[in-house]
């Protein structure tokens, strides 16, 4: 039998895992911490009904984050697959507005697509494993994997073809 950790405990083990799938998802540091926060006040308010038997804290976080993202979209009627705006360095590091990962990446992770971003974003910003996004999202593991396996070899594309065009090498 699982045992329910302590909701503080919980908050400090996951708040950037949290965190990071927002990141990788939203192109402003200031939603990205916002709907962090929500996560979290809403799973305070839930935490009773957090079953361990039925998911890791983790899984039921991002399953809370990932519900957060659907309605920031549909509130702001902002299209998910839409490109970061011009200008916007999501990584730079004396800006207000950085979420700390690098420009190339934030601008790569754009051109995907929102399943794409999506997979890419809990794996690596909320660092779930294979089994866990599949349990999350309803896909099978293996189609998991395949969309993960296509996702990571068009950002090696894009970030291959962008730094041959960088002045100095050889583009």
């Amino acid at each position: 039998m699982a045992s329910k950790p302590d909701y503080s405990e919980a908050f400090e083990a996951h708040v950037w895992e949290v965190h990071g799938f927002f990141a990788y998802r939203l192109g402003s540091r200031s939603d990205a911490e916002d709907l962090t926060q929500e996560t979290f006040e809403r799973a305070f308010k839930a935490w009773s009904r957090f079953d361990p038997e039925r998911a890791s804290v983790r899984t039921w976080l991002l399953a809370i984050a990932r519900n957060l993202l659907v309605d920031h979209y549909r509130s702001r009627a902002v299209r998910p697959e839409q490109p970061m705006p011009e200008g916007l360095d999501p990584a730079g590091a004396d800006d207000e507005f950085s979420l700390g990962l690098d420009p190339a990446l934030a601008n790569a992770l754009a051109r995907l697509g929102d399943r794409e971003r999506e997979i890419v974003a809990l794996r690596f910003g909320g660092e779930l494993s294979g089994p866990e996004i599949a349990v999350l999202t309803g896909l099978t593991l293996a189609n998991v994997q395949q969309i993960l396996s296509r996702s990571l070899r068009r950002l090696r594309s894009i970030l291959e073809s962008a730094e041959a065009k960088r002045p100095g090498h050889g583009g």
